[in-house]
């Protein structure tokens, strides 16, 4: 098996493939304070909790936008699977072209979701990722990466709300009843589904306008599938996106 690994800001997810199938994830919250070992350990116990062993893992990749993070997990990969992984990088061979000023400054993952969003469509692709931060990442029909936008996550931004409005509580994130919120939570969470719904819809049509090529667009991340179903944009929600980018560069690299 193949274990794939994403490392973002909030969270670190963990995929394993058998052959093109993904057979299970796992996620565990970034910690920048914990050793090798401790990363390690709980990587081996991921493994044997859902039911796999650690010599059933041939190979490994890893991409990472937590530099602190990613020699640690490298060496917890190691340690747990006996495995060193291949770390995707600035100089990797993705068969993407960077189209940006300086292409060190685009992080790790962002790269591995336009192989996979390229690899399924083979034409201009927007990819929006709703992570820490919600991105907005443009594929050229001529597979280069052309640059997007950076959006403050939804998560965060919510955050910072509650952090300055003292009468403000902490909400789930949730779908709304209606779009009119008749108490303090309903409104909040119009507030973050539909007004980024909204944001995802302006953007999207202002980016296709700029680009001036018809363009597919694929929505990953932990709240994809809440908010793509208020918009009318986002074609398609895969919220393994990440990991099925890692899965394709490794079976490149393995040819």
């Amino acid at each position: 098996m193949l274990l794939a690994v994403d490392i973002g800001n909030t969270n670190a997810v963990f995929g394993l493939y058998d052959g093109a199938q993904l057979v299970r994830t796992f996620r565990i919250s970034t910690q920048r304070t914990k050793t090798a070992d401790e990363h390690g350990v709980l990587l081996h116990q991921l493994l044997t909790l859902h039911g796999h062993r650690s010599v059933d893992v041939h190979a490994a990749i890893l991409a990472s936008v937590v530099p602190p993070l990613t020699d640690v997990m490298a060496d917890a990969i190691t340690h747990a699977v006996g495995k060193s992984p291949v770390i995707v990088g600035p100089d990797s061979d993705t068969g993407i072209t960077v189209r940006y000023d300086n292409p060190r400054e685009v992080g790790a993952d962002r790269i591995v979701n336009a192989v996979a969003a390229f690899d399924r469509f083979h034409g201009g692709v927007i990819v929006v990722d709703f992570g820490t931060a919600t991105t907005f990442d443009c594929v050229s029909p001529d597979a280069e990466y052309l640059g997007g936008i950076i959006v403050p996550g939804i998560q965060v931004s919510l955050d910072a709300l509650l952090g300055r409005a003292a009468k403000l509580t902490r909400i789930e994130i949730a779908e709304p009843p209606n779009i009119v919120g008749r108490n303090t939570t309903h409104a909040i969470q119009s507030g973050v589904v539909n007004g980024y719904a909204s944001l995802v819809d302006g953007l999207v049509d202002k980016v296709i306008a700029e680009l001036g090529f018809p363009c597919r667009v694929i929505a990953t991340g932990g709240l994809a599938a809440l908010i793509a179903r208020h918009t009318r944009t986002l074609e398609i929600v895969d919220e393994h996106l990440t990991l099925e980018g890692l899965r394709i560069l490794h079976e490149r690299s393995s040819r």
